[in-house]
């Protein structure tokens, strides 16, 4: 299973997570709900569980626990910054439809 990470993504996790205590990471996790069934949440953590895959791009580590892994195997995580503001978006291939926020989706 594979997460990719953007260039642009890691810059801005960079950003982030140079606010935040020593050895932070940021975690990716998928969970029930949102307009669409699911939904993409972002949270900075400590600490790494047994179970996370650990995404390393540029100096920084992106956790995803195994059970959100089977949903975001094969994505690619971006960062945009345009006139409509900045947001972190997934490309999801195995999404078949996502609300037009970009942060919930079916499969």
């Amino acid at each position: 299973m594979s997460i990719t990470v953007t260039e642009r993504a890691a810059k801005r996790i960079n950003t982030i997570l140079a606010k935040e205590p020593e050895g932070a990471m940021l975690r990716i996790s998928v969970n029930g709900g949102g307009c669409s069934g699911f939904q993409y949440a972002f949270d900075i953590s400590p600490d790494r569980n047994a179970d996370d895959t650990a995404i390393e791009k540029d100096g920084i580590t992106v956790l995803v626990d195994e059970i959100s892994l089977q949903y975001l195997d094969g994505a690619t995580v971006d960062f945009i910054d345009d006139l409509m503001g900045q947001s972190f978006r997934i490309e999801n291939p195995q999404a078949t439809s996502s609300c037009g926020c970009g942060t919930s989706f079916s499969i």
